[in-house]
């Protein structure tokens, strides 16, 4: 999956000259955390957070207030020289960058100007969704060795049963180095019948595995 299938297009921005107000007010009025801000030919040159902004202001513990301090220019407070994407990255390479930089968001960039934006949050909710976990379904996690074939072997349970697979994820196992945890998504609420086939054919489930589950 590429990022512009994800990105959001609607992106709200401010110029450099805008001021600390302007940015308070767009953030509260369209409920988001990240500003990109942008040049006068779009093209995006920084980047302020509401983190950056609650930094900015004065605490409203203190009896002295600076009202001019509203009225500071977003430069002076923007991060500069930040890392954006581009539309035709791959969504697991830029949850990668989210990782590694520890960032909330990621400006979307397509011949230099600005056309989309990714969160935190948007990346979370794909990954929702790829999984699955947002319909009517159950998880069925499966200890299988770590050899060729075995997803195709595991697989012929759930087409006995007719039952269709909503994604699947493959982790190592971190008791056994020669074995590999499936964590399979089925679109069925009662899995009860699989999982006891699923045993009859030797494989190792992991769950549900609840008192009087070991059929």
């Amino acid at each position: 999956m590429i990022v512009e299938e994800i990105m959001n297009t609607t992106v709200f921005s401010l110029q450099p000259s805008d001021t600390i107000k302007d940015a308070v007010q767009l953030l509260k009025k369209e409920r988001i955390r990240h500003l990109p801000i942008t040049n006068s030919a779009g093209e995006v040159i920084g980047l302020v957070t509401e983190r950056d902004i609650k930094n900015a202001l004065p605490s409203s513990l203190l009896k002295i207030h600076d009202e001019d301090i509203f009225y500071q220019p977003l430069e002076n407070i923007m991060t500069k020289n930040i890392i954006v994407g581009h539309p035709l990255d791959f969504v697991e390479e830029i949850a990668l960058i989210f990782y590694e930089q520890r960032i909330g968001c990621l400006p979307i960039v397509s011949a230099g100007k600005l056309v989309g934006i990714v969160t935190g949050t948007d990346l979370l909710y794909n990954y929702i969704e790829l999984t699955g976990a947002n319909k009517p379904s159950s998880l069925i996690e499966i200890r299988v060795p770590d050899v060729v074939g075995i997803l195709f072997e595991v697989t012929k349970v759930f087409h006995k049963h007719r039952v269709s697979v909503l994604s699947v994820l493959v982790y190592p196992d971190k008791e056994l180095d020669n074995m590999k945890i499936l964590s399979i998504r089925v679109k069925i609420m009662n899995p009860l019948s699989i999982i006891e086939d699923l045993r009859k054919e030797g494989f190792d489930v992991l769950w549900p595995n609840m008192p009087g589950m070991n059929l």
